[in-house]
């Protein structure tokens, strides 16, 4: 049974929905302190690292037993949803892609999901749906205009921002596909965290080494960053995978761009501007009609039919 079946409280999703943009937007925060005085690669590093590792005994003692078919889907969704996703955005920051243009690229991920839910889990999106997608990728323009240029950063760099959102977009619907959301998640977390370390290792290493700077900064990151960002933010996002469509779930990432901008104002004292508060007016309008209960209740009539295991 899930939560839609259930039929649950109105006010269920979201609370869900807050949590998630919340901890999904939080990465700002701690790769902000984090990486003051060290490499971006050595941050993903430890923060993939100490992720699985204080996984690593309650995957192995709680749950069921992991066969070898998947772990190796789970390493698979960590290469993707996480080196690849985290490594190719950073990457191609270091090569000079502005940041701005960065954040709006991987913010478009909804607009990629709503597009391959379709041909993978035959969701149809109604028109409904798709101008509230519609709306909420306005709404991430908005905020990001003010901060949005070109740069001179070579061809790949943009092509690799690009083929980043894709591959997270793609993993999303291809976890919801054959359902090995339904692992444990922190079983799938731990192989996932774990894979994603491994390579990142390999990359700070090439940058530099291993060693963390030992400075208060990068330690209040590193543990905003596992506690915050990495447990809580992906185990609400499995979670809400579970019971919810994939479009109605990444919807709500439309709002990280303003929540960002918040975090920012919060904590550093960053500047608001009135683009961001439009921004944000016109994305909350556009979730809430991708993820409002009428069409909440048309996905209903399809999950039984759509999200049957594969093979």
């Amino acid at each position: 049974m899930t939560l839609l079946q259930n039929k649950p409280h109105p006010l269920v999703w979201p609370s869900v929905a807050a949590a998630l943009v919340l901890s999904w937007s939080s990465g700002f925060v701690g790769i902000r302190y984090a990486s003051e005085n060290a490499d971006v690669m050595l941050v993903l590093f430890w923060r993939t690292f100490l992720s699985g590792l204080i996984l690593l005994p309650f995957a192995l003692l709680i749950g069921q037993r992991i066969s070898g078919r998947a772990l190796a889907q789970q390493m698979a969704f960590g290469v993707a949803t996480m080196f690849l996703y985290l490594g190719g955005f950073a990457l191609a920051i270091g090569q000079r892609v502005p940041t701005g243009l960065v954040a709006l690229i991987s913010d478009l991920v909804p607009l990629a999901i709503a597009a391959l839910s379709q041909p993978i889990l035959g969701h149809r999106l109604s028109a409904r749906q798709w101008i509230g997608t519609a709306l909420g990728a306005s709404g991430v323009l908005i905020v990001s205009l003010d901060s949005l240029s070109l740069g001179k950063a070579p061809a790949w760099a943009y092509v690799l921002t690009v083929a980043s959102m894709l591959v997270f977009a793609l993993a999303t619907v291809v976890q919801k596909r054959i359902r090995t959301i339904d692992m444990p998640i922190h079983q799938s977390l731990c192989i996932q965290c774990l894979t994603a370390a491994i390579l990142f290792a390999a990359c700070a290493e090439w940058n530099g080494g291993l060693t963390p700077p030992l400075d208060a900064r990068f330690q209040f990151g590193m543990a905003w960053l596992v506690l915050f960002s990495t447990f809580f933010c992906y185990g609400v996002y499995y979670m809400s995978l579970r019971h919810y469509t994939a479009a109605q779930v990444s919807s709500v990432v439309y709002l990280s761009p303003p929540v960002t901008m918040l975090w920012a104002w919060l904590i550093f004292g960053e500047p608001l501007s009135r683009a961001m508060f439009l921004g944000l007016a016109v994305t909350l309008f556009g979730v809430w009609l991708t993820s409002s209960r009428s069409a909440a209740s048309k996905d209903k009539a399809r999950l039984s039919s759509c999200e049957q295991p594969a093979g």
